[in-house]
């Protein structure tokens, strides 16, 4: 919980490096949110307002961690915008976001201790 909160805190730094920990904590609990708003507006009969809500609520800091995620692997953050290629997008993507950080210090920074 507390990387998920880190993340928010920073919810504009696209400067720096993310690890995978920091990023794939994110990506959890965020989930883990999404889907528990799903099944009480489910339950309650409501509109998806709430997920609605929520969603566009981390998108900034979605885009933030992912680009310092792409820093940490020596990527540069516009490759973010290769998820809008259908299916071969989001795989390539979800590889960029699984590999390993780079050992020493790269053009976006230092390694992150944590």
């Amino acid at each position: 919980m507390q990387l998920y909160l880190k993340v928010l805190k920073n919810y504009v730094g696209f400067q720096g490096r993310a690890r995978r920990k920091e990023y794939w904590m994110f990506v959890l609990i965020s989930g883990i949110i999404s889907i528990v708003l799903s099944i009480l507006e489910s339950v309650a009969n409501l509109s998806p307002f709430l997920t609605a809500l929520y969603s566009l609520a981390i998108l900034l800091p979605s885009l933030a961690v992912g680009a310092r995620r792409l820093h940490d692997t020596g990527r540069s953050g516009w490759w973010q915008l290769i998820a809008f290629i259908p299916l071969i997008g989001s795989i390539i993507l979800l590889v960029f976001m699984c590999q390993g950080s780079q050992e020493n210090d790269n053009q976006y920074g230092s390694k992150p201790k944590i």
